[in-house]
Parts: structure tokens; sequence; C-alpha cells
């Protein structure tokens, strides 16, 4: 029985270390993907609460609410719903925070991948 609660005390533990040491992305964030149809500029403003990442993403086809976002230590993962010429768009990103820069790698409707690095805006 002992036994029992002190496994379950450091998995307790564990878990709460997961959200006390992600990756503080609070902020504004700029990013550049090299396209088929040219070079897109991205801002993203992010909330984080926990594990969950709220936020806003902007460029000149999107401005949109983040879905789906979560942070797992210092992994990233989001989806930008839009519309696209009156078709619906998603494009599924997951990246990897390293101080002021995320490399994100995005999955644009199952058809194209591309990668960029966000910068934290100053």
């Amino acid at each position: 029985m002992i036994r029992k609660k002190v496994l379950l005390a450091i998995f307790a533990g564990l878990m709460i270390s997961m959200f006390v040491f992600a990756a503080d992305i609070t902020g504004t964030w700029t990013a550049s993907f090299d396209t088929v149809i040219g070079v897109q500029n991205y801002t993203y403003t992010s909330k984080l609460e926990g594990n969950k990442l709220t936020g806003h993403v902007k460029s000149q086809y999107s401005d949109v609410d983040i879905s789906e976002g979560t942070i797992n230590g210092d992994d990233i993962s989001f989806v930008e719903n839009l519309s696209f010429d009156g078709m619906p768009l998603r494009i599924a990103y997951k990246g990897k925070i390293s101080g002021d820069e995320i490399k994100l790698t995005r999955n644009v409707a199952e058809i194209a991948t591309e990668e960029a690095v966000a910068k934290r805006a100053k």
C-alpha cells in the first residue's frame, strides 16, 4: 500500500513538473514560410495556460484563432483553420521551442509540408 502511494506521488510530481518546465511562449512571434504560392509572412500571438496554447494567427491569407494548441516541455503543436477561396483549409503545426526561436513544421491540408523558424518579436 505504501509503495503504491509513493509511486502515485512520484507520478503526480512528474506531471506537475511538465507544466512547471513548459517553455513560456506567451507573446508575439513572426515567421516566413516559402510556399508554392510564394513567401507567406506570419505573426503569431500566443498565450499559455498550463499546457494549453491559445492565441491568434495572422498572415496575408489568414486571420484566425489558434485551435487545438498544446505545449509539452519544449514541444508545441496547434492548428490554423482557415478558408482559402471559399474552401476549408487545415494547417497543422508542430515545433520545438529553443529560447526565442521555434522551429516549426506545418502540414498544409495533407498536401504540403513546410518549415520555418519563428522568432520572438522584441
